[in-house]
């Protein structure tokens, strides 16, 4: 088949995507302006979240660096992504051709799969931080760069195949949107699908699950351990804890699980038992990710809050400044102010034996 022939078959199954799932003018008006929140809310939230990181060396940290990098594939999503499918909602179809199309399936996939690497991998980097406190060197740097690298990789080499022949990018749901052609049948496309999920989804749910399982075992059993006079304090940091994990693992299921059954359902269910108007919902949950990703992983990080509320005027604590006396870990340091007495101090030691996340 030349590329012609290819080009004229993707253009013809775009207006025949949009007729069959067509939606009312409320519909898609509905779906542009929840669209629209997600860019601007998406957008803000990582684009501030790396200009603080960026203002301030001491967040610069190994874990922090993926959260770095969660934020710029999240804030890519916002750029080269949401803006194409905000205005063929606007329009009620498609308007980018083809090729637009195969790169706004192949550039979603691309960011949203780093982002979810990364996650996993900093549920990860937490869990050995966690339980195998190691002093902060230029090694354990090196160690996150790489794993923002491997990230990197791991999406291309499971993104690009669609674009090689090992399934193919084009028009989903009501049209508005590309992305992996789930409704094809063939053995090489419910081959890829069902990889996509395994090794994409279902993995780095797993790891997650696993790490931050591991966490609040740890976490308990060190709870039990402190003395009473500090038991509250300790109380306090597990439930701390407890929401965090549950925040994240929640956040990831609510935004990818969806989108991920409704997949496997197209692929390999009862042909036309879910009309494409069923599949728009998880995908607009897979987008909000990019709006929970900063408020989960970055504003919930004690350290950042601090930086941010420096940032805005919106406290009058100073920020923590680098070479302040510290408790080392992976994690990168557990700062202490200038105003905080040799009394407070030793008793904030008291307390880390309690892992911190």
């Amino acid at each position: 088949m030349t590329a012609q022939q290819l080009s004229q078959n993707l253009t013809a199954l775009l207006d025949l995507t949009a007729a069959k799932g067509a939606l009312s003018r409320v519909g898609h008006t509905t779906v542009a302006v929840v669209l629209g929140v997600i860019f601007v809310l998406g957008f803000l939230g990582n684009f501030v979240a790396l200009l603080v990181f960026s203002r301030y060396s001491v967040l610069r940290t190994p874990v922090n660096l993926l959260l770095i990098n969660i934020s710029a594939s999240d804030l890519f999503v916002c750029i080269f992504g949401t803006p194409m499918s905000f205005a063929a909602s606007v329009r009620g179809r498609w308007l980018t051709g083809n090729y637009g199309c195969r790169w706004y399936g192949f550039s979603n996939a691309l960011f949203g799969i780093v982002s979810l690497v990364s996650l996993s991998l900093l549920s990860f980097e937490r869990y050995s931080a966690v339980l195998h406190s190691i002093p902060l060197d230029s090694s354990q740097f090196g160690r996150a760069r790489l794993a923002v690298a491997a990230s990197w990789v791991y999406s291309l080499a499971w993104t690009l195949p669609p674009l090689l022949g090992w399934s193919s990018y084009g028009p989903e749901g009501t049209g508005t949107t590309c992305s992996v052609q789930w409704h094809q049948r063939s053995p090489e496309s419910r081959s890829y699908v069902s990889c996509l999920f395994i090794f994409c989804l279902l993995l780095p749910l797993l790891l997650m699950v696993f790490c931050y399982g591991r966490i609040l075992l740890v976490v308990r059993t060190v709870t039990k351990q402190v003395p009473r006079l500090n038991q509250t304090s300790a109380e306090r940091r597990e439930s701390r804890v407890l929401l965090m994990v549950v925040s994240m693992v929640t956040g990831y299921l609510v935004c990818w699980l969806p989108y991920g059954v409704v997949a496997l359902l197209i692929s390999f269910g009862r042909p036309g038992a879910l009309p494409p108007v069923a599949s728009l919902v998880p995908a607009l949950l897979a987008k909000t990710s990019t709006v929970l990703n900063p408020v989960i992983y970055v504003l919930l990080n004690k350290q950042f809050s601090r930086c941010f509320r420096h940032m805005f005027s919106l406290s009058s604590d100073a920020p923590p400044i680098p070479g302040q006396q510290s408790l080392q870990s992976s994690r990168g340091a557990c700062l202490y102010p200038p105003n905080v007495s040799s009394e407070e101090q030793h008793s904030s030691q008291d307390k880390a034996h309690l892992p911190q996340i």
